[in-house]
């Protein structure tokens, strides 16, 4: 009987380890209320490298959008389509449509927003520079 409280207390423990490492995993990632997160870069358009049509509207979208993808965590299983989130770099910001996944279970990281041509133009990065960023993004 003690060997099996034990036990429970033991699981407990670890559960409650678990969820306050999340949640700080989550507070770290959080920079003055903004996420931190990797701008990368993907082609919407039809017969483009990011894939099929977007999860949101199962339609494809021009470069000239700005859009973005977001990792699955952040894309909370479509709660945030078609919101609008602000990305902020290179001391400027825009704001951008959220179109898509980047499905963790299919290689994308955690921490990606995946975006269209025009967003990493109105963040004013050269075209040489497009592909990998450090970003930070608000709702």
């Amino acid at each position: 009987m003690k060997e099996t409280i034990l036990g429970y207390v033991v699981a407990l423990l670890i559960l409650i380890c678990m969820v306050f490492n999340n949640i700080l995993i989550v507070e770290a990632q959080k920079h003055n209320g903004h996420m931190k997160a990797i701008l990368t870069i993907n082609d919407f358009s039809k017969g483009g490298d990011g894939g099929g049509p977007s999860e949101c509207s199962a339609k494809y979208y021009h470069n000239s959008v700005p859009i973005v993808a977001l990792s699955t965590r952040w894309y909370n299983k479509g709660k945030r389509c078609f919101d609008k989130i602000t990305i902020y770099a290179n001391g400027k910001s825009t704001k951008a449509m959220v179109v898509d996944e980047c499905d963790t279970s299919r290689g994308c990281k955690s921490n990606i927003v995946d975006a269209s041509e025009a967003v990493w133009k109105n963040l004013g990065v050269p075209k040489e520079d497009w592909g990998w960023l450090e970003v930070h993004w608000s709702d």
